[in-house]
């Protein structure tokens, strides 16, 4: 009887790993592509933007949840309600106002939009871990979530990416997208106070920035997969 236990429970250990491990290797292991190609885990049109659109809503709570936690820990009794005017750097980057107007957009153009605006965040978000982390009093929690906004629109963005070579691949948009630049961010002033509402107000362009990419993913979406959740 005892051998038998053991024979069962070897063989159980057995199925499991096999079971976990070609879990692996169909999820983990293969990456994904837009088009079919050796090792890749291919998803339709409608997967890739599923994907994206859920990864923008995340980056956005996130990008909610650090605006208010800067606003809690280094600003409870600044004035800065009602400051209209912000100066955000992506305010050179042309974007349509409004759900009509994005509709109205050529297909390249709004993935052209969505990608300059991912791309013009990847040095500021860096700059602002940077910058969180030498502040003893931002929890390491926050801090750590910057790090991770940073990461995260940076996988947003390739992301999109494979979404744009799958839209070129099936001929929905061109084979040619305009050269991405990154607007330049505005050199820190030494003064203390002028940092933290600075840093304040990329936060605010960060929260506005990531909803805008969110809806006009989803607007993208619609337009050319509109059999899908729409």
């Amino acid at each position: 009887m005892p051998g038998n236990i053991r024979s069962v429970s070897f063989v159980w250990v057995v199925l499991v790993c096999l079971l976990f491990c070609s879990r692996l290797t169909s999820v983990g292991a293969a990456p994904i592509c837009a088009n079919a190609q050796s090792g890749c885990h291919v998803l339709s049109l409608a997967n890739l933007f599923d994907r994206v659109i859920q990864h923008s809503a995340r980056t956005h709570g996130i990008s909610n949840d650090l605006h208010s936690e800067f606003e809690q820990y280094f600003l409870p009794s600044k004035n800065h309600i009602g400051r209209v005017s912000r100066n955000c750097h992506t305010s050179s980057i042309l974007t349509p106002n409004g759900k009509d107007n994005a509709q109205r957009m050529a297909r390249e153009e709004l993935t052209e939009v969505i990608l300059k605006l991912l791309v013009a965040w990847r040095d500021p978000l860096w700059h602002f871990h940077q910058s969180m982390a030498r502040h003893h009093d931002f929890n390491n929690f926050s801090s750590n979530k910057a790090l991770e906004m940073s990461d995260m629109v940076h996988e947003l963005r390739q992301g999109v990416e494979k979404v744009a070579e799958k839209m070129q691949v099936l001929g929905i948009i061109s084979n040619t997208l305009s050269s991405l630049s990154s607007p330049e961010a505005s050199l820190p002033s030494d003064s203390a106070d002028w940092r933290l509402m600075k840093d304040f107000d990329l936060l605010y362009c960060l929260r506005r920035d990531s909803n805008k990419v969110q809806n006009y993913l989803k607007i993208l979406k619609c337009r050319i997969v509109p059999e899908h959740g729409c």
